[in-house]
C-alpha cells in the first residue's frame, strides 16, 4: 500500500461543500415564493413538513404521488447554457400526472445531481422549479443537490422530482366513469414539452443544425423553441373539476404520445376515436420532414400539439371548453368514445395496452390540417 504524497480532501476529490451552501443562499428567494399556508418550517431542514390537518375535513382522503424527470431535454439546456426553464418542465411532468386522478397537488421536492456545483447554475434551475410550483399552486418544501465528480462532467446535471396530492375517494377520476358517447377534448401543448428529445436531438444532429440556428418557420432559434417550458395545466384543470361539468377522465400526453396515453384512461370494451383535426405547431412538422420520421413513430413519441386530454359527457362538452377558455386554455373536441365493436374498418391501427394497462383502445383518423404525411 502506497500513501498519497499529498493529503486528500473532499474538495480535492471534486466536491465543494461551500459552493453548495452558496447555491442554497441564491435559491432562497425563489423557494419562498413557491409555498402554501400549510408548509411548516423553512429551507434547510432535513425534511419538508406539511400540515396535514387540512385533510381532516375530508371524508376519505386519498393521497396521490408521482415522480419524474425531464429526460434528455437537459442536454439542450446545458448546450445553450440556459438553465432557468428546465425546472418548470420538471414541475409540469410531475404535478400534472397527479391531476389526472382528480387530485390537487400539494407539495413537491426536487433532486439535482451534477458533476460540479456552480451556485448560479443551481440557483437558476431551482428558480424554474419554484416558478413552476407557483403556476401549479404547489409548495416546494425541500430538495437535494448532489455533486458527483467522476460520474458526471463539470457541465452536466440531471433533475428529478416528486410530488404528493390528495383527492376525495368518491371524486377520483378514471376509466370507471367513462361512458359511450363521451366527448374527447384536446388541450393544446406549448410545444414539445419534455418527451421525445432523444428523437428530436438525433434529427437535428443528423442534419447538422446548431441550437443557435434561427429558423423562420419557428420565428426564433431552434434552441429557444426546444427549450420552451412545458405548459402546466394544474390550476385550469382543478377549476374544471370544481365546475362539475361531467368530467370523467383526464390524460396527460407524455411519453408514448396521445393515443397510448388516452388508452390508459379508457375502460375495456370502449374505444376513443380521435380525428386529427388540428395543425400541430411548426416544430413537429420540422422534425418529421427533416428526419423523414414515419408518422406512426412520430405519434408514439411526441405530443403533436396536444398536451392533455379531457373526457366529458357529451352534453357538457361546450361548458367544459368554456371553463377552460376562462382560464387561458383554448380547448377543442377531437373525438368521441364508442363501443369497441363499432370501430370502423378504415385501415388505421388500434392502440391499446399502453404501459401495462389492460384498458380500452384508441383509433386515430384523418390527417393533420395542412400536412402532407
Amino acid at each position: 500500500m502506497t500513501a498519497s504524497d499529498q493529503p486528500i480532501t473532499y474538495a480535492s476529490a471534486g466536491v465543494d461543500v461551500h459552493a453548495g451552501d452558496r447555491a442554497v443562499e441564491l435559491m432562497k428567494e425563489s423557494v419562498r415564493r413557491a409555498t402554501r399556508p400549510e408548509v411548516l418550517g423553512g429551507l434547510g431542514g432535513f425534511a419538508g413538513m406539511f400540515d396535514a390537518s387540512v385533510l381532516k375535513g375530508m371524508q376519505r382522503p386519498v393521497l396521490a404521488t408521482s415522480t419524474d424527470g425531464v429526460g434528455t431535454k437537459v442536454a439542450i439546456a446545458q448546450a445553450m447554457d440556459v438553465h432557468d426553464t428546465i425546472g418548470q418542465d420538471l414541475v409540469g411532468m410531475v404535478v400534472d400526472d397527479i391531476v389526472v386522478s382528480g387530485a390537487e397537488p400539494l407539495f413537491m421536492t426536487d433532486y439535482i445531481a451534477c458533476g460540479k456545483v456552480v451556485p448560479e447554475r443551481i440557483a437558476a434551475i431551482v428558480s424554474g422549479i419554484a416558478r413552476g410550483c407557483e403556476l401549479a399552486g404547489v409548495a416546494l418544501v425541500g430538495g437535494e443537490t448532489a455533486e458527483h465528480p467522476g460520474l458526471l462532467g463539470p457541465e452536466e446535471y440531471d433533475v428529478a422530482g416528486a410530488a404528493t396530492g390528495v383527492v376525495e375517494h368518491g371524486e377520483v377520476l378514471g376509466p370507471h366513469l367513462v361512458e359511450k358517447t363521451d366527448v374527447i377534448i384536446a388541450l393544446p401543448s406549448s410545444g414539445l414539452h419534455s418527451n421525445g428529445y432523444s428523437l428530436v436531438r438525433r434529427v437535428f444532429g443528423a442534419a447538422g443544425w446548431d441550437w443557435d440556428r434561427h429558423v423562420d418557420e419557428l420565428g426564433r432559434t431552434l434552441g429557444e423553441e426546444c427549450l420552451e417550458p412545458t405548459r402546466i395545466y394544474t390550476k385550469p384543470l382543478l377549476e374544471l373539476i370544481r365546475a362539475q361539468v361531467g368530467l370523467h377522465a383526464l390524460s396527460h400526453v407524455t411519453g408514448g404520445g396521445l393515443a397510448a396515453n388516452l388508452a390508459r384512461v379508457l375502460p375495456r370494451g370502449l374505444c376513443g376515436v380521435v380525428d386529427r383535426n388540428w395543425t400541430p405547431p411548426a416544430i413537429f412538422q420540422l422534425v418529421q420532414e427533416l428526419g423523414r420520421v414515419p408518422q406512426a413513430d412520430l405519434e408514439q413519441t411526441l405530443n403533436m400539439g396536444v398536451g392533455f386530454v379531457a373526457i366529458v359527457s357529451a352534453h357538457n362538452a361546450p361548458r367544459a371548453m368554456g371553463v377552460l377558455a376562462e382560464h387561458g386554455i383554448e380547448a377543442w373536441p377531437i373525438g368521441e368514445v364508442i363501443d369497441a365493436a363499432d370501430v370502423p374498418e378504415i385501415g388505421e391501427p388500434l392502440v391499446q395496452g399502453a404501459k401495462g394497462v389492460d384498458g380500452g383502445s384508441v383509433q386515430m383518423t384523418g390527417s393533420y390540417l395542412g400536412w402532407s404525411i
